[in-house]
């Protein structure tokens, strides 16, 4: 009997919305938008369909569009408004504050926990997660042993993270040391309810997020993850890029509809 094939998975991935091309753009958005690129070719090649969620695309509203996702990555980009954590939003560190990108996010991200779908999020991605269930952020991090925003003319800050053993993520990578690139210089600082931190850098820096196997909620959440680092980067090692993205693709094969439909 042959095994029925299904179309590939559709995960979602909300749109860089900040202007690359603008006169004067700083560089940090024109890397952010070139990354998101590579964020898309990653969720094709672990094997799903990737779908560009807008605000409103053609006249599309954006619950119509994630309706038919069986799973959302929420990449990195600019400063989140810290209005959001009750923290100062007149920082001189921070940048490309965009309210609609903050709307456009939260909306994804909230759209996947409350139905309980699986999600990936990437460095900002990761602190939208974490603002959502109450925690804040480090509004520009102190320099330490570890660098976490890359110097020099370098693309990427290269470092080691430790995973906390048990982890999702440590059971994603099957080890419980990697090196990862780091673009950032905010982090995590008061940890949402309901979530663990599952990786730190050598300085102490929370890389790492997931929903916490012991809180009441754990069984009523979906697969939610959220990583500091940027697994789309082609440093430090190739072989570290695609895991998280296909542990999302797993997650959402295991989560297939009892009818056997996708």
């Amino acid at each position: 009997m042959s095994t029925p094939e299904y179309p590939a998975p559709r995960i979602g991935i909300p749109v860089r919305l900040s202007d690359a091309d603008a006169p004067g753009a700083d560089q940090r958005v024109i890397e952010a938008n070139r990354i998101f690129d590579d964020v898309v070719e990653l969720i094709r090649a672990a094997g799903a369909e990737p779908v560009l969620l807008r605000p409103e695309s053609e006249g599309v509203p954006l619950d119509a569009q994630v309706a038919g996702c069986r799973g959302f990555v929420v990449p990195g980009g600019g400063d989140v408004d810290p209005a959001l954590y009750g923290a100062d939003s007149d920082h001189p560190a921070l940048y490309d504050v965009n309210p609609a990108q903050d709307r456009l996010d939260i909306a994804v991200i909230r759209h996947a926990l409350e139905n309980r779908l699986p999600m990936l999020g990437i460095c900002r991605g990761m602190q939208l997660l974490n603002i959502l269930r109450g925690g804040s952020l480090h509004l520009d991090l102190p320099k330490t042993s570890v660098a976490h925003d890359p110097v020099g003319g370098e693309e990427w800050a290269v470092h080691e993270v430790a995973l906390a053993a048990g982890s999702t993520v440590a059971g994603v990578f099957g080890a419980d040391r990697i090196p990862v690139s780091s673009g950032h210089h905010q982090a995590v600082d008061r940890v949402g309810e309901g979530l663990v931190v599952s990786a730190r850098a050598d300085d102490e820096t929370v890389e790492a997020i997931e929903v916490d196997p012991d809180a009441e909620s754990a069984a009523t959440t979906a697969w939610s993850v959220g990583v500091q680092w940027h697994p789309e980067a082609f440093v430090p090692s190739a072989e570290l890029r695609l895991p998280l993205f296909r542990a999302l693709l797993e997650q959402v094969r295991f989560e297939r509809p009892a009818g056997g439909r996708p």
